[in-house]
């Protein structure tokens, strides 16, 4: 399938709010589901973050452009019928504090540490534009920005001495109620992980830009929240996020 036809049938179903069946979106590998991302994001508006996961296996990450409109402060209400799955990850995110092109380096922990300017809980929404599921087509769901429906953040903190994913606590809470309490949850490797994403966006001719937010992979699994409750989660020596999904 050409890039534009798998955009424009992104596109429109984002407008339309009505699923488009997979099978419809012919994406045949990473390098084209890519290209649909970067046409998209073209429409969709200016990026404003990242976000990037791996299954800590050595196999490569995985990563989407997020759209600035969609990255919304602590507290948002998501209404409207594009809220159908409301998927629900805790997620560790990072604020970009300079603009950074690596070119075709990794950079190390190090020099990583001196590009980013605090961290942030992370409230990522799993929506997908895409029927007929389980999609049989991972490209499909990546070329779907990865199945990103938005990204709700926190109070920024600085940085820690000491951040990796395999210590970090999450906890997410529906209406009152704890659902998942997790060390650990997340399996990737950050600072290995994040000197792919740099390289990975530098070769892609969007480097990093400063204020931009890079989110790391769900610390909790994916859960799911149905329409009028309150969603809050917290990062422990992060700090809370929180949405609602109204009626």
């Amino acid at each position: 399938m050409h890039i534009d036809a798998a955009t424009q049938l992104l596109l429109d179903a984002r407008l339309s709010r009505l699923a488009l069946d997979w099978r419809r979106l012919a994406v045949g590998d990473a390098a084209t589901a890519y290209a649909v991302q970067d046409a998209q994001l073209q429409r969709l508006g200016p990026v404003g973050g990242w976000k990037v996961g791996s299954k800590g296996d050595g196999s490569t990450p995985s990563c989407a452009p997020l759209p600035v409109s969609g990255i919304l402060p602590s507290g948002t209400q998501l209404t409207g019928p594009q809220w159908r799955m409301r998927g629900l990850e805790v997620e560790l995110a990072l604020r970009v504090g300079r603009d950074y092109d690596p070119g075709e380096r990794l950079p190390d922990e190090a020099e990583l540490r001196g590009v980013f300017d605090a961290i942030l809980p992370a409230i990522e929404v799993v929506e997908t534009r895409l029927g007929q599921q389980p999609c049989g087509n991972p490209w499909a769901a990546m070329a779907d920005l990865l199945c990103h429906g938005a990204l709700v953040i926190g109070q920024a903190q600085p940085l820690p001495e000491t951040l990796a994913l395999a210590t970090t606590v999450a906890s997410l809470h529906i209406d009152g109620q704890e659902k998942v309490h997790t060390t650990g949850g997340n399996p990737a490797d950050l600072w290995p992980m994040l000197a792919w994403l740099a390289r990975h966006c530098a070769q892609r001719g969007q480097p990093w830009r400063q204020g931009q937010i890079i989110t790391t992979g769900s610390c909790i699994g994916l859960v799911h929240a149905r329409a009028g409750l309150l969603v809050e989660a917290a990062l422990e020596q992060v700090g809370p996020v929180s949405l609602r999904f109204v009626d």
